[in-house]
């Protein structure tokens, strides 16, 4: 990082800034529709989109390993992960009510505290300092790795968990389903020696 602030200013962004501009807004508009959205379905893939535009970001930011983390653990591993639960627990593929919960208004004041929140703690820490994008890149690979598998190692570890639990959760969630059509089902078949299934009289 340099302070490259008297270099040119708002009012002259230059292209990488502009491309990192678009793409955001494209990333945006991705994590909105999918917080909006009431498919499931259509939900993850978007949310494919509102990752892939992170790396990009990434990529814009001259940070090559952090892009290629988030394209492996988030897009890769992440997403397929939910879709995988979505198969397992047969999640409906259209419109879905149930994805609505009424509460939307609080899930909006909840995202606006957050976001001011995170922008001001952004904005806080790196207030005077400037990344030249045309310079080399600060940094290398070997250093980022370092920092990121000892200082934050927990944090993967508490994810990879969490991943987990959520993949047993979908299987036994299906196979509890699946246990509950089939006692339905064979007390729907069975029905008493002197009626019919249709309640009449033999």
């Amino acid at each position: 990082m340099t302070l490259a602030a008297a270099s040119h200013g708002f009012l002259s962004p230059t292209g990488v800034e502009i491309a990192f501009l678009l793409v955001g807004l494209v990333t945006f508009g991705a994590a909105v529709v999918t917080v909006t959205t009431r498919q499931l379905v259509h939900a993850a893939l978007w949310l494919v989109v509102a990752l892939g535009g992170l790396a990009v970001e990434y990529l814009l930011l001259t940070a090559e390993f952090i892009a290629w983390v988030q394209v492996l653990i988030y897009v890769g591993a992440v997403v397929v992960l939910i879709l995988f639960g979505l198969m397992l627990t047969r999640a409906p593929i259209g419109r879905s009510p149930d994805a609505d919960s009424g509460n939307r208004w609080a899930a909006l004041s909840v995202a606006v505290a957050s976001a001011a929140a995170l922008v001001w703690v952004v904005v806080d820490a790196f207030r005077t300092t400037w990344i030249d994008l045309d310079g080399p890149a600060a940094g290398s690979t070997a250093v980022t790795g370092a920092s990121l598998f000892q200082n934050w190692v927990l944090p993967f570890e508490a994810l990879s968990v969490l991943l987990l639990a959520a993949l047993v959760g979908a299987i036994v969630l299906s196979r509890r389903a699946k246990a509950a059509r089939a006692s339905e089902a064979s007390r729907a078949g069975s029905s008493p020696s002197g009626t019919s299934r249709t309640g009449g009289v033999r």
